[in-house]
């Protein structure tokens, strides 16, 4: 069979995203500290793109307060309109694509239409995008708490430190060293002392030695091999080697970790109270000795959407402060005089006021679709909104876009990540979406309500008698709510609350 080369034609199908496209879900699903991150960048690629001045856009915000006033109506923070029926003044959006798609001799007439749609906006603008401005001082005070930060130094750094104030001689030191370096973020030795030694070819007892300096060291407890070592190594510095808690982890470790109290209480010939008492103090005792060497990680959270309870109502307002107000530059108008007749210019300004005036449309689009669902989310959460999580409703993505005129897929991309702030506290705004359970009556009850309820089963039980998974199902049945105990245990677990062996107190 002979080899060649064949030329064919296959006819396929693929959905491929428009870079605008692309875009715009990109800022919808961006939260807001990334999204002036991405507007910034914006602002440097697009020349006609400029920033609203904070002075400009306080001003305009007093002279939309005096006239309230003159008016005599009291002035409401106007929320941001539907992007599906526009205000007649903004709807001009297919016009400048025919401006900027239409061959037009007259460059000038096709400029001026630009120019009082780029005044049209920013009319438009002016009226709805009004931002609470942070005052001086609070600016004064967020830049003292940043300049205030501190950097921690590390475990391994805290070590290093005391093995320079040690008489160690510089052999020794090289081997504190290398052990340090095998010392995890929680404090225990990693490797072997035996494959340690083996390669310098130095005995093990040096590098014994050696190590039993390093766990004299703060904090104690560090530098163990396991949990038992370093329990027993706090314990020694602590000097109470001779007492009931010591004896129990050096010769019990076993029937400690699964709370076998009766067995310790025989091993030991102590009484179960007396056992029961040394395991209180052995909680005491800290199993990760290098907790407080680890980075804390600080996470900042800026609310999306702001509920605020008005009377008998609950005010939604999204978040504008983060966000950059953004208007097409005058600076274009110097690009045209300079272009001249040049098509190149013509069309470089067109484009770039194209894009500018849908990065604009976008951020706005942006905003009304998450404030149009932090109000279903609050229409829908009326209860928790005021009663607390107990109240909490079974709620889907598909019931808030069937509501909202959106597909599914964007409610996830809006409150990815995002947190909405309400008179319950902050929570994430996926946190709403949860699944739900049928009480007895037949109305929906939130799982989240449900693990709620199982937590405060617990918190009231006996703990000489603690509840099996079997019972808290008989209890929640009791209360009209239908549930296996299967889900019962995976609801424990999440809780942190350990089986009901191992919560037991003799």
């Amino acid at each position: 069979m002979g080899l060649g080369l064949q030329l064919s034609q296959r006819l396929t199908q693929s959905l491929v995203l428009a870079p605008q496209l692309q875009q715009s879900l990109a800022l919808l699903q961006a939260p807001s500290l990334e999204l002036k991150a991405l507007v910034e960048q914006e602002l440097q690629q697009n020349p006609v793109l400029e920033e609203v001045p904070e002075q400009e856009a306080e001003s305009r915000e007093k002279s939309s307060d005096s006239e309230d006033a003159a008016g005599g109506e009291e002035m409401e923070t106007p929320s941001a309109p539907d992007l599906a029926e526009p205000p007649e003044d903004v709807k001009f959006d297919a016009a400048a694509e025919r401006v900027a798609n239409e061959p037009v001799d007259d460059f000038q007439a096709e400029f001026e239409k630009l120019v009082q749609m780029d005044q049209d906006w920013r009319d438009h603008f002016a009226q709805t995008n009004t931002v609470n401005r942070s005052s001086a001082e609070d600016e004064e005070k967020r830049e003292f708490m940043f300049n205030s930060i501190t950097v921690e130094a590390s475990l391994a750094q805290h070590l290093m430190e005391q093995v320079r104030d040690t008489d160690l001689s510089e052999a020794d030191r090289a081997i504190a060293e290398l052990l340090i370096g095998n010392i995890d973020d929680y404090g225990y030795l990693m490797a072997n002392i035996e494959e340690l030694a083996a390669p310098a070819g130095q005995p093990i007892e040096k590098y014994s030695q050696v190590l039993k300096v390093i766990q004299g060291f703060e904090p104690a407890g560090v530098g163990a091999r396991d949990l038992r070592e370093c329990l027993l190594l706090q314990l020694e510095r602590a000097g109470k080697q001779e007492t009931l808690e010591y004896r129990i982890i050096r010769d019990h470790m076993e029937a400690l970790g699964k709370r076998r109290i009766p067995e310790i209480a025989r091993g030991t010939g102590q009484s179960v109270d007396d056992v029961q008492n040394a395991l209180v103090r052995i909680g005491r005792l800290e199993p990760r000795p290098g907790r407080a060497f680890l980075p804390v990680v600080e996470q900042y959270v800026a609310p999306e959407v702001f509920v605020v309870k008005n009377g008998d109502d609950f005010i939604v307002t999204t978040n504008d402060e983060q966000i950059p107000h953004l208007r097409i530059s005058n600076v274009y108008k110097d690009l045209m005089a300079a272009g001249g007749d040049n098509p190149e210019v013509k069309n470089y300004i067109r484009e770039k006021i194209r894009a500018g005036k849908f990065l604009i449309k976008s951020l706005h689009q942006r905003q009304t679709t998450i404030c149009n669902i932090g109000k279903e989310i609050v229409k829908r959460q009326r209860e928790f909104m005021e009663k607390g999580i107990a109240h909490l409703k079974p709620m889907t993505m598909s019931q808030v876009a069937d509501v909202v005129g959106v597909h599914e897929t964007t409610v996830s991309r809006a409150v990815s990540g995002k947190y909405i702030q309400t008179p319950q506290g902050v929570f994430e705004m996926k946190y709403f979406f949860t699944a739900g359970l049928q009480n007895a009556n037949g109305a929906d009850v939130s799982n989240t309500s449900v693990k709620d309820m199982i937590a405060e089963i617990f918190k009231i039980e006996n703990t000489a008698k603690p509840l099996s998974d079997q019972e808290v199902v008989k209890m929640l049945t009791e209360k009209g709510i239908h549930i296996a105990r299967r889900t019962v245990a995976k609801y424990r677990d999440e809780l942190g609350i350990l089986p009901s062996n191992l919560r037991r107190v003799y």
